[in-house]
C-alpha cells in the first residue's frame, strides 16, 4: 500500500502534459492564447462602429447572423491603437462571464503558429516588469530562447470589465462634452 501512495504522489511531477496555443503578434511581441477557446481566425474586414464605445472596442462584425464585438487587443493593454495591414486578422474567442458562453473578436497584428507548450515550460506571470497587467497572463511560455506570454482569454476578454469600461467611456464623452461651456460656445 505504501507504494501505492508513492506511485500517486508522483505521477503529478512524471506527467507531461501539452496543451496547445495559438500565437500571434502585437508589434514585435508574442502572445498565445489557450486554442481551446479559439473557434476561429478571420481576415479582417469591414467592422460597424459603434458610438461612445471605449478606443480599444474597433466595432462589430456580422458573424453568420451574430453581433460579435471586435476589441483591439493592443488598445486594450493600453498601448497605440493597431494600424490595420494585409496580415491584420480577427480572432472569434469564446469566453465565459456569469456561466453563459459569448464570441469576441481580438483584432492581432498577425497571426503566427499553433505551438504545443509543456506543463513543465510554462513559469507564472511575472509580479512586475510586464507592461500588461498581471491578472490578464496565465503564465510565461518557454519556446526555443524566448517567451511567449500566454494570457487569460477569460480576463483579458472580461464581458462584464468591458461593459463598464464601454459605460465610463460613454459617461465621460458626456459629461466632458456638457460640462465644458467651451464646447457649446465653439458650435454655436
Amino acid at each position: 500500500m505504501g507504494s501505492l501512495v508513492r506511485n500517486t504522489a508522483q505521477e503529478p511531477e512524471v506527467q507531461q502534459d501539452e496543451a496547445q496555443y495559438l500565437t500571434f503578434l502585437l508589434g514585435k511581441e508574442m502572445f498565445a492564447f489557450d486554442i481551446l477557446g479559439i473557434k476561429e481566425i478571420i481576415e479582417y474586414g469591414e467592422l460597424t462602429n459603434v458610438p461612445m464605445m471605449p478606443e480599444f472596442i474597433r466595432g462589430v462584425i456580422n458573424l453568420r447572423g451574430a453581433v460579435v464585438p471586435v476589441v483591439d487587443l493592443s488598445a486594450r493593454f493600453g498601448r497605440a491603437v493597431s494600424m490595420v495591414t494585409r496580415r491584420s486578422c480577427i480572432v472569434i474567442i469564446e469566453v465565459e462571464s456569469e456561466g453563459e458562453r459569448q464570441d469576441i473578436g481580438v483584432m492581432v497584428d498577425s497571426v503566427s503558429e499553433v505551438l504545443e507548450i509543456p506543463a513543465a515550460d510554462i513559469e507564472p506571470a511575472p509580479s512586475f516588469g510586464v507592461k500588461i497587467r498581471a491578472e490578464f497572463i496565465s503564465g510565461m511560455g518557454k519556446v526555443k530562447d524566448r517567451f511567449v506570454i500566454i494570457l487569460n482569454a477569460d480576463k483579458v476578454l472580461s464581458v462584464n470589465e468591458l461593459a463598464m469600461l464601454s459605460e465610463a467611456g460613454a459617461g465621460s464623452d458626456i459629461m466632458s462634452t456638457s460640462d465644458n461651456p467651451e464646447s457649446s460656445q465653439d458650435s454655436a
